[in-house]
């Protein structure tokens, strides 16, 4: 392995070239302006070119500084990404979970387990995702809850939560005389919480009913929530997961033109490192949702698979 200048050198060099100031640099590594004029000095000597010019009161790199740095910063990054994992608290859960699923069933539940576990601290990051993804070595999370087919890597753990049952919703006033037949399906407004208008496309085709139901038209939204939230206020139909409107539903908060649903294919996991250190507090996370799960109430329809 050939011989690699001072780390502390290196770091200089880094926190100079991003922020174009040695002053800057300085504050940020909490040494003098000085100490890091040194260090550069240093590298260059090392490395026998230039990494800094000076423009008017300014910096700007060389062309060999601005070779130096795309490595240096992910390098960094690299290191403190390590580093962090070692030093995560086992009493603290950084949780990831999609949008929809917090605003309409994760929040809740977790208020709760911390009042039942108040020694685990749950830091929660609600985030858009069209698809669900985690990457636990660049993103600062835990555990994760993401809907998926099931297949991850090796070296996770996961527990299935609950399946997505896919089943159209709207105002509940529309629903007062009743369950829609064909025809008024095919006369409301439709609304979709995708712009690929994937879960009516999911629901019609597994109902039989693919093609019949005009879905060219309609508002479109980017996420599931949106969907709901209009359909709610009557302006239209939308798919919903069974789970999520449950609550809703019995406080008559949404209604359920045609009670019936599809299970999309996927599923809720919850899912974290094996090698993440506390693996009691995932395990703790992962009973007490199953749990809330099992004790849900769900409206009676019928099931398509």
């Amino acid at each position: 392995m050939s011989r690699l200048p001072p780390l502390y050198a290196l770091r200089a060099f880094e926190a100079a070239a991003r922020h174009l100031s040695f002053t800057r640099a300085a504050e940020e590594l909490a040494i003098t302006q000085s100490a890091v004029s040194r260090h550069i000095r240093t590298l260059e000597a090392d490395f026998g070119c230039r990494l800094f010019e000076r423009e008017g009161r300014g910096l700007r790199l060389t062309e060999s500084g601005r070779l130096l740095l795309p490595g240096l910063r992910d390098g960094f990054s690299a290191l403190e990404r390590a580093c962090a994992s070692l030093r995560s608290e086992e009493g603290t859960l950084r949780l990831k979970a999609p949008s929809t699923l917090t605003v309409r069933w994760l929040l809740a539940r977790l208020s709760r387990f911390r009042l039942l576990n108040p020694d685990i601290e749950v830091q929660l990051t609600s985030a858009w995702m069209d698809v669900d993804t985690v990457d636990f070595q660049h993103e600062p999370y835990d555990c994760a809850v993401l809907l998926s087919e099931g297949a991850f890597p090796e070296e996770w753990d996961s527990a299935l939560l609950f399946d997505e049952w896919l089943i159209p919703v709207c105002a509940p006033e529309a629903v007062s005389d009743g369950p829609w037949d064909l025809a008024r399906l095919q006369a409301a407004e439709q609304l979709h919480p995708t712009p690929d208008r994937r879960d009516w496309r999911r629901w019609l085709q597994a109902m039989g009913l693919d093609g019949q139901v005009e879905l060219r038209s309609g508002q479109t939204f980017d996420m599931l929530e949106l969907g709901i939230v209009a359909a709610a206020r009557g302006y239209g139909v939308s798919i919903g997961d069974l789970l999520m409107v449950a609550e809703d539903v019995a406080e008559g908060r949404l209604g359920l033109p045609w009670p019936s649903a599809v299970w999309s294919g996927d599923s809720y996991y919850l899912v974290w490192p094996k090698a993440r250190r506390g693996q009691e507090r995932f395990r703790r996370l992962r009973d007490y949702l199953l749990a809330e799960v099992a004790a849900m109430w769900l409206p009676q329809v019928k099931r398509v698979e």
